[in-house]
């Protein structure tokens, strides 16, 4: 009787065996096909993206470019804004100048001619005849200040 179980413990050790080597092999295969699979769809997508990476490289060169060129341009704008500007306070002060002349030139003449009533009506007023017109003083001719140069700050 320990023949017969030795028997048939080794039968059924075998046929255990059979199943569990078959039941290995199928994952095996299985997984051996998925990752062939795999890897035809990985090489077959190796193209697409290439040309999507040159794609992003050149849409990155236009990019800088494009941004380049719009700094320049907008410098260009700051410094045509600059001159402009200058240019425009240049004339501002230029009819400033003009103006406060224009201005100081009529009130000299008004002066002048409140001065020419004043005198009649204080000759006609008082009977006395008008003496010779006062002469103008002459006119005191100032020299320019020159500049006062400063000595350049000492280096430390």
């Amino acid at each position: 009787m320990i023949s017969r179980i030795k028997e048939f413990v080794t039968e059924q050790g075998e046929v255990l065996a059979d199943r569990a080597g078959k039941l290995r092999e199928r994952p095996v295969k299985a997984a051996r096909r998925a990752t062939a699979k795999s890897a035809e769809r990985i090489k077959a997508l190796r193209n697409p993206i290439r040309a999507v990476s040159r794609s992003g490289v050149k849409l990155t060169a236009i990019s800088q470019s494009t941004a380049e060129r719009l700094i320049e341009w907008q410098a260009q704008i700051a410094t045509d804004l600059l001159r402009d500007q200058v240019d425009v306070l240049r004339a501002a002060r230029e009819r400033i100048v003009s103006d406060i002349t224009e201005a100081v030139t009529i009130l000299k003449d008004a002066g002048s001619e409140t001065r020419k009533v004043a005198t009649h009506t204080y000759a006609s007023v008082t009977g006395k005849a008008e003496a010779a017109a006062p002469k103008a003083k002459a006119k005191v001719v100032r020299k320019a200040k020159r500049a006062v140069r400063k000595a350049p700050a000492r280096k430390k």
